[in-house]
């Protein structure tokens, strides 16, 4: 099922009566999402991605705007017949119930055409408890399961209806670490195998890009950028997106562009085609090139190998923050010089700059 969201606006009243101003959760949301993708909503907390999805389900409706599931408008369908499964953060399972009886639940409530008999509720639930492969927990209480199982128990819920759209809030923020990367796999697995078309909502930018077909950055109910994980993370269209996403982030510094030369600090990093002026100049951890001739210098702090790779933890100046991160193959020698001095050359496509009061690329 197509989603298209036109023009979306949602406002709250302020709490502050005096002021009379409204709180805008999202604000001119106007995005496409494909049939059968899986599509991750990301951003840090209070950006509106919630807001959306609750809008997207009809648990909100919108100040303004439209959505449409496929050609049809559903902007004033109540979500009972949207079609829409929907999956809480804190699982939101009956705990007198048994996994059975909570994923039967919603097909119980069914009515006229759409009723279906004992056995094709059961077989219904048993399929649907099969795919997130709790088949065998079925008699047993939410008290008795883990937090992993608990959420499939959710998932199964959701998808009983066979429903057209999945939403997903935050469903993996509950989980411990390794729980969620094994709770994110068998999400993406599921979604691939029904072909529902899914909005998965998150903080984590690292289960966004890990098994999204597309993410969408939200900032203040604003989108700043759409596209593939991977893309995005390539090409950022701002410094906020650039330092959103990334594991570690990227590494942000006070520049300037000077007759075709960038400079961090006082070092000139390398040739760039752009307005003269102050600058602010990201690096992704990954951008650096250890050289005893390296245009970039900086005072070692520490090196810290983690297996495969290392981490070149050092000290510059013109660095926005205490210190720099440069992540480099673990077999490469990083020798300081004099006063503890270590060099790095940059990789051109590692390299982004912006402008220093809107934020915006300036590409080069």
């Amino acid at each position: 099922m197509r989603i298209t969201l036109q023009h979306l606006t949602k406002s709250f009243p302020s709490r502050n009566k005096k002021s009379g101003e409204e709180v805008v959760a999202v604000n001119d949301l106007d995005i496409e999402i494909p049939d059968g993708k899986l599509i991750g909503l990301l951003g840090p907390s209070g950006c509106g991605k919630s807001t959306t999805l609750y809008m997207i389900s009809g648990l909100q409706k919108p100040t303004s705007g439209k959505i449409l599931f496929g050609d049809k408008d559903v902007t004033s369908l109540e979500p009972e017949h949207r079609g829409v499964g929907l999956v809480f953060q804190n699982y939101a399972l009956y705990p007198h119930l048994t996994v059975k009886q909570n994923i039967l639940f919603p097909l119980q409530n069914l009515k006229g055409e759409e009723k279906l008999t004992k056995e094709e509720m059961l077989d219904r639930a048993q399929h649907a408890a099969d795919l997130v492969q709790i088949g065998e927990l079925m008699d047993r209480k939410p008290s008795e399961l883990s937090g992993g199982q608990q959420q499939r128990v959710a998932i199964a819920r959701a998808l009983v209806k066979t429903p057209r759209v999945l939403l997903l809030d935050e469903p993996l923020s509950n989980l411990d670490a390794r729980l969620r990367l094994q709770t994110r796999e068998e999400i993406r697995r599921i979604q691939r195998e029904t072909g529902v078309t899914t909005v998965f909502v998150t903080h984590d930018q690292e289960e966004a890009m890990s098994i999204s077909d597309m993410i969408v950055v939200m900032k203040e109910g604003v989108v700043q950028q759409i596209g593939e994980p991977q893309s995005v993370y390539d090409d950022p269209g701002n410094l906020f997106v650039a330092q959103f996403l990334g594991t570690p982030p990227i590494n942000t510094f006070d520049g300037r562009v000077d007759h075709g030369k960038l400079f961090i600090g006082e070092d000139a990093v390398m040739d760039v085609d752009a307005p003269d002026g102050e600058v602010a100049v990201g690096v992704r951890p990954e951008g650096f090139v250890p050289s005893e001739s390296g245009k970039l210098t900086g005072k070692l702090v520490n090196i810290e190998v983690m297996g495969r790779d290392c981490s070149v933890v050092f000290e510059n100046s013109a660095s926005r923050k205490p210190s720099v991160r440069a992540i480099i193959d673990a077999d490469i020698r990083v020798t300081p010089g004099e006063n503890n001095v270590v060099r790095f050359d940059l990789k051109r496509n590692k390299v982004f700059i912006f402008n220093n009061e809107t934020g915006e690329r300036i590409r080069f």
